[in-house]
């Protein structure tokens, strides 16, 4: 059986008295799909700052297994350095730079790989034949993607002057612009109307098919959730619930309860004495 790409354990993080996650143990494989859900206020986007660098977790183990870097611990790392190893987000908000075009907010994406070959900024200066290089396969990369997400005939403009929807794909294009090992989507779907909820569940298959990377994923559309993850992963009150495929969580007590919440005593003796 292959390893896992992401394995957590016991992941815990505390904010002075409050206890945000509780041991929480979760994995992501490359080439599938992983969905993280749970009611609001249960801890997921917390999780997620964990895993990306945001926050430092209080306890736990973060090991990501990179394919050339080897065991990599993401709890030792500083956030930008969680970056470099290839674990890349987006966020329940729109974070993108809006007075910039979208094409120039798929390049800054990639300065990492231009910082070097710049010679941190001199190479660029001076338009050295290195940097022109960089800078152009660095374009035909954003190009790219742009294309892939129906967003080339907007390259050149402002960000901030899309649509909430095109935002969205900006936000995957550029995520996806610097390569990554492992993309955690914070609620993509929020704001999207059903076509574009329905592009979208087609567009992160795709991605999922044709880079055969792993895809984490926070989301509380559940047709959405249902319809494209390999597995899923419950948090409820900072700690894990359930786990298991799309069907199986489907209908697990537990996860029900979570949702819908347990009748109080008063609501249950009402429905006993209507049942009666």
């Amino acid at each position: 059986m292959t390893e896992p790409l992401l394995d957590v354990q016991g992941l815990t993080m505390r904010f002075g008295g409050l206890l945000a996650v509780d041991g929480v143990d979760l994995t992501a494989e490359s080439n599938r799909i992983t969905a993280l859900i749970g009611p609001n206020g249960a801890g997921k986007t917390t999780i997620f700052n964990c895993l990306t660098g945001f926050y430092k977790p209080t306890a736990g183990r973060l090991l990501l297994r990179h394919p050339t870097r080897g065991a990599i611990e993401l709890q030792t790392l500083k956030g930008y350095g969680v970056a470099r190893t290839g674990v890349v987000r987006t966020f329940q908000n729109i974070r993108l730079f809006p007075s910039m075009t979208v094409l120039e907010n798929l390049l800054v994406a990639q300065h990492q790989a231009l910082m070097p070959r710049s010679v941190f900024s001199l190479a660029g200066l001076l338009n050295l034949k290195g940097w022109r290089a960089a800078e152009e396969a660095a374009v035909d990369t954003a190009r790219d993607w742009l294309r892939r997400l129906d967003l080339l005939a907007v390259a050149d403009e402002a960000a901030g002057n899309l649509s909430y929807g095109m935002q969205r794909r900006v936000e995957i294009a550029r995520a996806m612009s610097t390569n990554p090992l492992l993309l955690c989507l914070d609620e993509p779907a929020a704001g999207l109307n059903p076509r574009e909820t329905r592009a979208l569940a087609e567009l992160l298959a795709g991605i999922r098919a044709e880079h055969g990377i792993g895809i984490l994923l926070i989301e509380h559309d559940m047709g959405l959730v249902m319809d494209i993850s390999d597995h899923i992963f419950v948090v409820d009150h900072g700690a894990r619930i359930a786990a298991g495929t799309p069907a199986e969580i489907r209908n697990d007590e537990r996860v029900i309860k979570a949702y819908l919440g347990e009748p109080d005593a008063d609501d249950a003796a009402t429905a006993g004495g209507d049942a009666h």
